[in-house]
């Protein structure tokens, strides 16, 4: 009797436990098998589980839970496993890794699986992601994968380079062939992702001729061959797009009007590149106050997100009026006229990131923040110098509504009234929250 309730201890602690498995699937196992426990205390070799026997919806369950590499081996246990390793559900969403070992560290994806999955299975995928490294390889097996989905009805597209170049250094005609083929044979895409990439105005427009209707989400940051004209036909057809991620040389008044169209659903993310390689070599335009006014009059709750990555001479077209700006990030050092400038110009901003800005402190720049900027509940500062006394007054007068403070310790500069040992202090009774000076970065 020991013995045998020896091996049942043994048979729970090799199957349900490592796989989170519930008790009540412990119970369906046993029932499935036909076969009924007379006694807990005894238990023989005909009353054990038999683990090959599983529901195909209890080893869906399972599977689910396994990683990849996990889920092939438990494949190889028996025919029944086997079975459920390809049953469609697990194939709906997948992550081809796609690395060459000279050039990453990161596993990649069998060759072998993708033909499996190709064959097999091609036509069950619908969250489809390709995370490519910097090499062309590594973008030419992705051309190839998807250039072989002619059975496929994606709905979510993602092209993630975790390096550059990648998906630029191929030939455009190699990569908009192969695109193409997702877009005229899916048919229901509602997410894409393809920034970095070579795709071009004629394959915007084969996109937006079969999936108009179903597309909501669009990143296309850092899309060279993309005119304002391109992604206007985008915005003119696709009334259900709810989130656009586009560099500022896309922006445009016509583009502005047309996303304020009154046959649009309302737009809920907009999110602006601001990117310069070459100081002083790219000319950045304006846009039109009465376009933006005319962007929140139709969509008065959506998110205007912009990212900046300038040099100081190249600020002059922005921030010279009012913008429905929300979320606003400096990744390279801004002057403190420009920060002035946000708080006369940016009344809507809920978030405020500045990497870096100089030597001069921004006091006046923060209380103006504060005493235009209503709704701002976030800010975090890098290399930036504030007296801690203009840092205790701004905390004061935005109050609890600051959900995140990241400030690092060396942005305070001690005066006659606060020191670092016991601001934290001043700055804690204001929040309502235990807070602390940052001693790295966190956004």
């Amino acid at each position: 009797m020991k013995r045998g309730q020896k091996r049942g201890d043994q048979q729970e602690d090799g199957g349900g436990p490592s796989l989170g498995f519930p008790e009540t699937c412990k119970k369906l196992c046993i029932e499935g098998s036909g076969e009924q426990l007379q006694d807990q205390g005894s238990c023989d070799s005909e009353s054990r589980v038999d683990w090959g026997c599983l529901p195909q919806e209890i080893l869906l369950q399972i599977f689910q839970y396994l990683p990849l590499l996990d889920r092939a081996f438990a494949s190889q246990v028996c025919r029944g496993w086997n079975e459920a390793f390809h049953m469609p559900e697990l194939w709906r969403c997948f992550e081809f890794e796609l690395n060459q070992p000279a050039s990453s560290y990161l596993k990649a994806t069998h060759p072998d699986l993708i033909k499996q999955i190709i064959k097999r299975h091609s036509n069950h995928l619908q969250y489809v992601s390709f995370k490519v490294d910097s090499s062309t390889e590594s973008a030419e097996a992705a051309c190839d994968i998807l250039s072989q989905l002619v059975n496929c009805s994606l709905k979510t597209l993602g092209l993630i380079s975790t390096a550059r170049p990648s998906f630029m250094e191929l030939p455009k005609s190699h990569f908009i062939s192969a695109l193409t083929v997702v877009f005229v044979n899916s048919k229901s895409l509602s997410s894409l992702k393809i920034d970095d990439t070579p795709v071009d105005d004629p394959s915007l427009k084969v996109l937006v001729a079969n999936n108009s209707d179903t597309l909501k989400l669009l990143k296309m940051s850092s899309c060279p061959h993309v005119s304002p004209a391109g992604i206007l036909c985008v915005a003119d057809q696709c009334h259900g797009l709810r989130e656009l991620a586009l560099n500022y040389h896309l922006l445009s008044d016509e583009l502005l009007l047309a996303l304020s169209s009154e046959r649009h659903v309302h737009l809920e993310h907009l999110r602006i590149d601001v990117v310069s390689e070459n100081p002083g070599q790219m000319q950045f335009h304006t846009i039109k106050r009465s376009s933006w006014e005319a962007m929140v009059r139709h969509s008065p709750k959506f998110s205007l997100v912009m990212y900046f990555f300038l040099y100081e001479e190249e600020f002059g077209p922005f921030f010279c009026d009012e913008v429905p700006v929300t979320h606003l990030y400096f990744g390279r050092s801004v002057s403190k006229e420009v920060l002035g400038r946000v708080g006369m110009t940016c009344p809507r901003l809920i978030e405020l990131v500045v990497c870096a800005n100089g030597l001069r402190p921004l006091d006046e720049e923060l209380i103006r923040i504060a005493e235009r900027c209503q709704h701002l509940s976030a800010i975090g500062l890098g290399e930036c110098e504030v007296s801690c006394s203009a840092f205790v007054e701004f905390v004061k007068m935005c109050g609890r509504r600051l959900s995140q403070l990241s400030i690092m310790e060396e942005v305070l500069v001690p005066d006659h009234k606060y020191g670092l040992d016991d601001i934290h202090w001043e700055v804690s009774k204001h929040l309502g929250r235990v807070w602390f000076p940052d001693m790295m970065p966190t956004w």
